[in-house]
């Protein structure tokens, strides 16, 4: 029970990973704001319980992150953790194929759905004496992975903007760190959908020096550590967990020279 006594708000809450996250928040004493644009959040909110609740949020519009900040005060009392979960990945191709539009529309999801999250999370925190904040960045922010230059920009920008919030409040017992998952099996996964878990040896990433794809409930371990009191002198972090994805890669480079 290592956030017993706490509550918690989750955007992208409906599924995949921040379901994953919510579930084990749920487990471990939370009480829990479940935040999704798909619906499916008041499910999700309703098979987790400990007095969970479901709110329709699209993170891009700052009045309904205002709003969720204020329906976690109103039915918690306060604001403890914060993870900002929800993306878009708005395809793979090269840039001079993409359209502004979906530059916009990921840019306004990614970076300033986290970007919202924090500064309406932080108010609220501010006047409680302090929480936690997770984001939830990407591999991609770290070492770049083709055709996804649109979101690798947005992605890379939380991982910039974790840090930078963790110097802003670092004083007001604020701490601010980000996830940055690899090659994750959810259901944005078109093969996730006739296989919940990855069937051992049949489905490999290429590149992931673990040989296997990551699972959301791994997402959420890590999550769970940063946001408890386990992990109270660690801020500013940036925590790959993508099977050794960025070390590898890393690795690879200078080989390759």
């Amino acid at each position: 029970m290592r956030l017993a006594g706490k509550s918690a708000v989750i955007t992208g809450a409906g599924s995949g990973m921040g379901k994953a996250m919510a579930e084990r928040f749920a487990q471990e004493g939370a009480r829990v704001l479940c935040a999704d644009i798909s619906g499916a959040q008041d499910e999700v909110a309703a098979a987790i319980g400990n007095g969970a609740v479901g709110l329709h949020v699209d993170v891009a519009e700052e009045a309904d992150v205002q709003a969720m900040i204020a329906t976690a005060r109103d039915a918690f009392g306060r604001v403890d953790i914060l993870v900002n979960n929800a993306g878009f990945g708005g395809g793979i191709m090269p840039l001079h194929e993409q359209s502004s539009d979906n530059w916009d529309r990921v840019h306004a999801v990614n970076l300033k759905g986290v970007f919202l999250g924090m500064k309406y999370g932080v108010i609220a925190m501010l006047e409680s004496g302090g929480g936690a904040i997770v984001n939830i960045g990407s591999a991609t922010g770290m070492v770049g992975w083709k055709g996804h230059g649109v979101y690798a920009a947005a992605k890379g920008g939380v991982s910039q903007m974790t840090k930078c919030a963790a110097l802003d409040y670092a004083a007001h017992h604020i701490r601010v760190n980000a996830v940055l998952p690899g090659s994750i099996w959810t259901g944005l996964v078109p093969m996730a959908k006739d296989h919940p878990e990855p069937p051992p040896g049949i489905f490999r990433v290429p590149g992931i020096p673990m040989d296997r794809w990551g699972l959301a409930s791994e997402i959420a371990n890590a999550a769970l550590f940063l946001a408890s009191d386990e992990a109270s002198y660690i801020t500013g972090t940036l925590l790959p967990v993508d099977g050794g994805y960025c070390i590898g890669f890393s690795g690879m480079a200078a080989e390759q020279g």
